[in-house]
């Protein structure tokens, strides 16, 4: 078994990995039956050099690799027939825009795992990035509160070293006693809550955020049925709101009559309600200035929402009045954060996160016979054909 790890040719660049030099370097230690390249690359927040260094094989040619590694998707003209690939194909959800690329994979016979695809057996995602578009998630959200209010300046996260550096610029700052609500209790939404404690924010239970005032900083985590509930008024469970969402409405604008900066966490499904609609962002008892809408869904269950911003003008400002963008420091303007790769800005940490636990849950599955079923589970295309498990996506294949 030949492991290779591929260059990002995706635009913009990216300098996240899925291994980091000291990552690949324990896997040869742990499986030393294992071949491992990586393509030599310009961009790589790693550099050749440093893979070298560790004893690590770095070429232009990965040809003779059965399993190639990346990060973004792999324009088609740089596929390779008859692999077997791990990367974001973004196509799970019959995203129009990489119809072709799923097409040309099932011609040129690739085995593709997708990383959103690598669940265990309870259909929990096992790996990704979201800890860390959560670390930067809710730096930049206080950052756009800085800007928006002439409060404070903190330098942009992708100019920072990694996340003890932007902890330590946001410990330096002062914020008045605002309110934070967070939606969202897994892996970004734990990333956003590691930042707000890290930097002393008091959490507070839903009763007291929504009824008490402090003379400090204080958050709420919330998850979805505390801002969700059943049109029939019945308190059921979790699995009832994922069984039946539509049976369910928002129930979030008791959040936006106190809340200053909202920061999103959570996970939306297709059929789920909206969760901050124009009409709440409307009202005149809406206190939101800043929303970090991390989650990002354009269209969405975020009204504000209108597109995705950059790493390069992570901020615009949302009319509410008028349904519309406008200048950041428009008066009556709530200021969006909406970037969709934000780990973008924090590589050497999201890389060497991401590489320990591809490491922990995939990587064994190789030489165990896949005993667990990740391999499985986790396959999307086989031998020039959709597997059972995504067979859904044939319509979107045919460009039906």
């Amino acid at each position: 078994m030949k492991f290779g790890v591929i260059k990002e040719r995706k635009n913009p660049p990216d300098r996240r990995v899925v291994f980091s030099p000291e990552e690949l370097e324990r896997l040869k230690g742990l499986y030393q039956e294992a071949g491992i390249k990586v393509e030599s690359s310009d961009i790589r927040i790693f550099t050749d050099e440093q893979y070298r260094n560790l004893g690590i094989e770095v070429s232009e040619d990965l040809s003779d690799c059965d399993v190639l590694f990346g990060v973004k998707e792999v324009p088609i003209e740089y596929l390779m027939a008859d692999k077997a690939y791990f990367f974001f194909s973004h196509t799970i959800k019959k995203q129009p825009y990489n119809r072709k690329l799923l097409q040309a994979i099932l011609e040129k016979n690739i085995d593709l795992y997708d990383h959103e695809t690598i669940i265990d057996a309870e259909n929990r995602r096992l790996i990704g990035f979201g800890r860390y578009a959560g670390i930067v998630g809710a730096y930049n959200s206080i950052r756009a509160f800085g800007i928006k209010f002439e409060l404070f300046k903190l330098p942009k996260a992708e100019t920072l070293s990694g996340k003890e550096e932007l902890i330590s610029y946001l410990k330096r700052i002062v914020l008045p006693p605002i309110k934070f609500v967070v939606t969202g209790t897994g892996k970004v939404g734990s990333g956003v809550k590691e930042v707000l404690d890290a930097i002393k924010i008091k959490q507070v239970s839903v009763e007291n955020y929504l009824t008490k005032n402090y003379t400090q900083a204080v958050y709420v985590q919330i998850d979805v049925l505390d801002y969700n509930k059943r049109i029939d008024g019945r308190v059921l469970d979790f699995k009832d709101f994922y069984d039946n969402p539509k049976e369910y409405i928002s129930d979030f604008e008791r959040f936006t009559k106190v809340s200053d900066i909202v920061i999103t966490g959570h996970f939306y499904a297709n059929e789920a309600p909206v969760i901050i609609s124009r009409e709440m962002l409307q009202a005149n008892d809406c206190k939101i200035k800043i929303i970090g809408d991390v989650s990002c869904d354009v269209n969405g269950p975020i009204a504000s929402t209108l597109r995705s911003s950059t790493i390069a003008e992570p901020l615009y400002g949302y009319l509410p009045s008028e349904n519309r963008e406008v200048d950041v420091f428009h008066p009556a303007a709530i200021v969006v954060m909406a970037v969709d790769n934000l780990p973008c800005e924090l590589p050497k940490d999201a890389s060497e996160g991401f590489g320990a636990m591809f490491m922990e849950h995939v990587i064994p599955a190789f030489f165990n016979g896949d005993k667990d079923g990740i391999l499985k589970r986790a396959k999307m295309t086989e031998k020039g054909k959709l597997t059972p498990r995504f067979a859904y996506l044939q319509d979107y294949v045919d460009g039906k």
